[in-house]
């Protein structure tokens, strides 16, 4: 007969996301939006994009159109061995089948239905499901034209020319506790974040940094990583083109790279 580990015994998401970090040097993570596919095409992407090197799923949607995000997330889980992520626009996409879910707050904005409302109540629902909650101070960067979580969420991205309000509020997120900041440019943003930004708040704070919105080249996803990316996410670039799978891992895996360099 099998027993299942206790919980205090087993390694937390959130740490196996920092062994993936010191392993790899950074994070691949891919964002998976159930508004833009059907369930299949999810899985299908999902399973080649764990072969081809990524280390874990972010599921989510800025405005959640279906009513198949329960769905999509067991059915991601039930077919990747990597870990599963919501990734939430709101307090409605919270699923039982998750591994984890980035328990978000947009401190770049002043809306308090983001800042506190929508996790009052979704905090019950994660409880009761077991989900484990990684607390995320998400910071919107401006990145060109509006972007549907600058619309939906009714906040103003920083200046991508002023890091030193970024790198405020990246540190009263670490001093709050947060165990992630999360630098969003936005999903089809024009730019992503710009480098100097991200290497500037590298230096400010100790907490990781994940990266995500723009990035469509491998090459821009590795320099990311080299002014301070511990994750970079990429969404839109995969849907459109899943064959530079294996590229976007090679960029953003730089420890690997180094040693296979020798």
């Amino acid at each position: 007969m099998q027993y299942a580990l206790p919980r205090s015994l087993t390694m937390s998401i959130y740490q196996k996301l920092l062994n993936i970090k010191d392993q790899k040097g950074a994070g691949f993570l891919v964002l998976l939006d159930p508004d833009k596919m059907d369930v299949p095409e999810i899985v299908k992407l999902a399973r080649k994009a764990e072969r081809g090197g990524a280390d874990g799923f972010l599921v989510g949607s800025s405005f959640l159109l279906s009513t198949r995000f329960d769905e999509a997330v067991r059915e991601i889980k039930a077919n990747v061995s990597v870990p599963v992520i919501i990734f939430p626009g709101n307090a409605n996409q919270v699923s039982r089948y998750a591994d984890a879910i980035l328990f978000l707050s947009l401190l770049s904005g002043r809306n308090p239905h983001l800042l506190i409302g929508e996790q009052v109540k979704g905090a019950p629902a994660i409880k009761e499901y077991g989900i484990e909650p990684i607390p995320t101070g998400y910071l919107l960067i401006e990145s060109g034209a509006p972007t549907a979580v600058q619309f939906m969420s009714q906040t103003q991205p920083i200046p991508k020319d002023k890091p030193d309000i970024v790198k405020a509020h990246a540190l009263a997120a670490e001093y709050m506790g947060m165990k992630f900041v999360f630098l969003e440019a936005g999903s089809g943003a024009d730019n992503p974040v710009p480098d100097n930004i991200i290497r500037e708040t590298k230096d400010f704070i100790s907490i990781p940094i994940i990266v995500g919105g723009g990035v469509r080249d491998p090459k821009v996803a590795q320099s990311k990583v080299k002014n301070g990316a511990s994750f970079v996410v990429i969404g839109n670039a995969l849907e459109k083109d899943d064959s530079i799978m294996q590229e976007f891992a090679e960029a953003i895996h730089t420890r690997e790279e180094k040693m296979s360099r020798g």
